[in-house]
């Protein structure tokens, strides 16, 4: 009689933002960047994709491996990325199961994977890498892969570059790599959230739209055309990993934020020396820049660094203890916005402008107050985390958000 039985593992994975930026490919295929790259993981109290992979005896084989997004089917025969991972994954488990002839077959049974993510998709916030980090981390969990975080960064790094730093938490950095075949091309925590737990971070959402150009043409875009990109890649880049990882392992906020605020001006700088140039920052991107040099002068120190990846919305990255002035200024702007009540939200409750507004840049003001959807206010966190609600069911039905 055939195995019914539905395997099920199903895991979160958080978004990550970059201090020091991915941009370029020296092989597209692959997914092998130009230079390294580092990033802070964001807290699944507020940003995470949930994923469940299942596999079973029962699936039909006609159907092959299915995916769903959000309640949607995707075409994933359409997605060169996801069926690497899937192969990668699989010949992983046909290893342990060679090496142990008891282990029920799961390699050769179809795979059903649901994601959902509790934020827009392409707006600018990482969707990939959180979503391709929880498919290959829910598979691995699936599959019982003895591989660590870092060995499964070559799988998702061919699903989505950065995905291979959100499959671990704090501040992690991607190597890039020498080799041609890019397996020293891996993410490797560079210290855990809890060595600097009271990094915050505040995304201010300037547009929940799909951005203009997606992030994989403007890379080739600037990569063929941007004299500055060359400099950035050999010569800047380099210097800027040491520096911040020496700043992360000493907690030197100001050294922090000034590397990460160069290095976004820097990345910025090169989409535009591109041909033709890429504008992923808007006036509203450009008032929020405006306003943390203000906070930071105000203050008398840096206390604030703005970072934006290949999008609009601004990451402002500050420490707890000065929630006030940083985060509290931007409350008193932008108090009716949703998003501050969230989990890190209770230092503000009751607070107002930890600097006098009088101070600030007036039209920078009026830029946000107009130009935002909504503000998301988090800090630093863990990687994904296996969790026991599963969004298929013990028989292989696909679960709505309700019905889990």
């Amino acid at each position: 009689m055939a195995d019914t039985t539905v395997f099920r593992a199903s895991t979160t994975a958080p978004v990550n933002i970059a201090v020091i930026k991915y941009w370029g490919k020296r092989d597209a295929t692959l997914n092998l960047p130009t230079n390294s790259s580092l990033s802070v993981t964001l807290s699944q109290r507020s940003l995470r994709t949930v994923t469940t992979a299942s596999c079973s005896a029962v699936y039909p084989a006609s159907e092959g491996d299915t995916l769903t997004l959000n309640g949607k089917p995707q075409d994933i025969n359409a997605s060169k990325r996801t069926l690497a991972c899937l192969v990668s994954l699989r010949s992983l488990r046909k290893e342990v199961e060679s090496a142990n002839a008891s282990l029920p077959k799961l390699s050769s049974y179809p795979l059903r994977v649901v994601s959902e993510n509790n934020f827009p998709t392409a707006a600018g916030l990482a969707s990939s890498a959180a979503g391709f980090a929880a498919l290959v981390r829910a598979i691995a969990n699936l599959y019982q892969l003895p591989q660590s975080a870092t060995e499964l960064s070559r799988i998702a790094r061919q699903g989505s570059g950065s995905a291979c730093r959100s499959l671990q938490g704090g501040f992690v950095a991607w190597r890039s790599g020498t080799k041609v075949d890019g397996s020293d091309s891996l993410a490797e925590e560079v210290v855990p959230a809890s060595h600097w737990p009271e990094m915050r971070a505040l995304i201010l959402v300037v547009s929940a739209e799909k951005k203009d150009v997606p992030s994989t043409e403007g890379m080739q875009t600037t990569v063929a055309t941007s004299p500055l990109f060359a400099t950035r890649a050999e010569s800047i880049v380099p210097g800027r990993m040491t520096a911040i990882e020496d700043a992360i392992h000493k907690r030197d906020f100001p050294a922090f934020a000034d590397l990460t605020m160069r290095d976004s001006n820097n990345f910025h700088a090169c989409c535009l020396d591109s041909e033709p140039p890429i504008f992923y920052l808007n006036d509203v991107s450009r008032a929020a820049i405006r306003l943390v040099n203000d906070i930071n002068r105000v203050a008398g120190k840096i206390v604030a660094a703005y970072t934006f990846d290949a999008g609009p919305n601004a990451v402002i990255y500050y420490l707890d203890e000065v929630s006030e002035v940083v985060a509290g200024t931007f409350k008193a702007i932008l108090g009716g916005l949703d998003g501050w009540d969230g989990p890190f939200g209770d230092r503000l409750k009751s607070v107002s402008a930890g600097v006098d507004l009088q101070k600030l840049d007036s039209r920078a003001i009026e830029s946000l107050k107009n130009g935002l959807s909504r503000v998301i206010l988090t800090g630093v966190g863990e990687g994904p985390i296996e969790v026991d609600t599963h969004l298929v069911s013990e028989t292989g039905a696909i679960l709505s958000s309700d019905e889990q």
